[in-house]
């Protein structure tokens, strides 16, 4: 092993390829901080973590004024003992959005930097379940499209050999399931159809709109009720034959645990960013496998092609393409399937002559001892 004498940190804001409206938001940019990580053989890693529209000066100054001091001197490769003394260092405010986006950033550059030592790429030292794992695309289902832009563009999602689709939810229901209708009708029964309401329902709601889709049979009805409401989850569970799915609003392992003791839904969607790296990511899966829950984890699809296919129990990965820009080559992708890189690391490509290009004035900080 070998101990932190560097950390380093910016910032670049990313704008989306394509306008995204959902039932409660706009997604405007994706803040996205950079953290490399130094050790004192001269190996690095680099993690990252992001925001949708705002928040990321805040993860990065926490970063930079509280964790990023305290991994100087450390053992890099003790990364659980780092993440739980890190955890414990900002109790004051965990469990919560910034604290966990900022773990993550510095739990994923650990991470690369102990697989580019141990020359493995990240899905086979965290657990190497899977060659290729299947893609699902959102990019054509946002909720401000009118029907036939929805439906051509899954027609040609299929088309490309994606073998699901995402539409957003939170329209009037007659809307809703005639758009629903239009886009099954289009692609046929072989072909999944996923729901996104973004938390926008009331219970009550959220039960009536679930009757109505069981007909288009959609392959799940993703947060449809606020996050904290896991007695709503139970209820809504128990009163539907469309799978619930929910986790991109959760940050603790806890959470899920308690979503899925009671039995308040069937997909997993926990997202490495804010569940708070690759650390807890990995245990929230596992916690999954043993009540056989499937994981379908939330954006960040670069970085989850690896994970989902390090455990048994991951079925989809979310086809969002946001690091183009950063990377000097994409993610693999053969006939709908994300297929993890066999480079040491995360298998990232980062270009770190563009991501200097567009780094945010000011973000940039350095630690080092």
């Amino acid at each position: 092993m070998a101990k932190i004498v560097r950390v380093e940190g910016l910032m670049v804001d990313l704008k989306p390829k394509v306008k995204r409206v959902d039932a409660i938001q706009s997604f405007v940019s994706q803040e996205t901080p950079i953290i490399r990580i130094t050790d004192a053989d001269g190996a690095v890693g680099t993690g990252y973590s992001y925001t949708i529209g705002t928040g990321g000066p805040a993860i990065l100054s926490l970063i930079e004024k509280t964790l990023a001091p305290a991994l100087i001197g450390r053992e890099a490769g003790e990364i659980e003992r780092i993440w739980r003394d890190l955890l414990f260092m900002t109790h004051a405010t965990a469990v919560g959005a910034i604290t966990s986006l900022a773990l993550a950033a510095i739990d994923t550059a650990l991470w690369d930097l102990k697989a580019r030592r141990a020359a493995l790429p990240l899905h086979i030292l965290a657990g190497g379940a899977q060659e290729r794992i299947r893609l699902y695309t959102t990019e054509g289902g946002w909720l401000h499209l009118d029907t036939a832009a929805i439906v051509d563009d899954t027609i040609r999602a299929k088309e490309s050999g994606f073998s699901g689709a995402k539409v957003k939810v939170g329209r009037p229901l007659h809307e809703d399931v005639a758009r629903l209708s239009a886009v099954r009708e289009a692609v046929g029964a072989g072909f999944e159809i996923f729901t996104d309401a973004n938390q926008a329902f009331s219970v009550d709601e959220a039960i009536r709109r679930a009757r109505a889709y069981e007909a288009v049979d959609i392959g799940w009805l993703e947060e449809p009720l606020p996050a904290d409401d896991v007695d709503g989850h139970m209820r809504l569970a128990a009163s539907t034959s469309v799978p619930v799915a929910v986790g991109e609003s959760l940050y603790s392992a806890p959470q899920f645990r308690d979503y899925l003791q009671r039995r308040a839904c069937s997909i997993v969607q926990v997202d490495v960013a804010r569940i708070g790296g690759i650390t807890p990511w990995l245990k929230v899966a596992h916690l999954a496998e043993t009540f056989n829950v499937v994981v379908c984890p939330h954006f960040l699809m670069e970085l989850h092609v690896a994970l989902c296919s390090a455990v048994p129990n991951a079925r989809w990965v979310e086809y969002i393409p946001q690091l183009d820009s950063l990377t000097t080559k994409g993610m693999t992708i053969d006939n709908g399937y994300a297929i993890p890189s066999q480079e040491a690391g995360l298998g990232i490509a980062w270009d770190f002559a563009a991501i200097d290009r567009q780094t945010v004035e000011g973000s940039r900080f350095t630690i080092a001892n």
